[in-house]
């Protein structure tokens, strides 16, 4: 079973994704951390995210350990994990990847395009959304947390300018897939979502029988 997990930044989609792998008994897969893992690449070698040959060298050469870096979160990672998301190359060198992953023995995968173009026939598919203004609380919060020092309103601004680059790339843009269930997660605390999220699952799977 492959259960698509998508939708924007600091939507609660990571936690709830791992939840739910535990919940089914799957696999998880933090796919975003690929991204984040080669933007890391290209940065240690001192070029700019954007650059599309450099970008697509940390691609095929990235490595397991590169997903355990403790560097991959934060404002700067999110950017340059954006920046070479939006490349047909970089996508094409992951692509293979994820679904040799998902197809080994199913996943709960997590990302921006699992449900429109890594898993388009997933058995269930969950977009994770909520308010910018609550994700900007969301990723202070955790920011302040880990001690990093950070401004609301930057952190909103940063939020606001990840959605419109993930949102108007123009290979796999962020958006929901057709058959995708929809859960806001604005007003729900991780449990709340958790729930939510199993009781849409369930509701899909009786569907199906039906």
């Amino acid at each position: 079973m492959i259960v698509a997990v998508d939708g924007p930044a600091a939507a609660g989609k990571g936690t709830l994704a791992r939840r739910l792998a535990q919940a089914l008994g799957l696999p998880y897969m933090d796919t975003g951390l690929l991204y984040r893992a080669v933007g890391r690449r290209v940065l240690d070698a001192g070029a700019d995210p954007r650059d599309a040959a450099v970008a697509l060298r940390a691609a095929e050469t990235l490595r397991a350990e590169d997903l355990h870096r403790a560097d991959l979160r934060g404002p700067i990672a999110d950017m340059a994990a954006s920046a070479v998301a939006a490349m047909p190359a970089v996508r094409a060198a992951l692509l293979d990847f994820q679904r040799r992953f998902g197809r080994a023995q199913g996943a709960v995968m997590d990302g921006r395009d699992i449900g429109t173009v890594i898993f388009p026939d997933a058995e269930a598919k969950l977009f994770v959304t909520a308010s910018a203004e609550v994700r900007a609380t969301r990723r202070h919060r955790e920011l302040q947390a880990r001690g990093v020092a950070a401004d609301y309103d930057q952190v909103l601004a940063e939020i606001r300018d990840r959605d419109a680059q993930d949102v108007n790339r123009p290979v796999a843009p962020l958006k929901p897939a057709p058959d995708a269930m929809l859960l806001d997660t604005s007003a729900l605390d991780a449990d709340a979502a958790f729930a939510a999220a199993m009781a849409l699952l369930a509701a899909r799977e009786q569907a199906g029988r039906a």
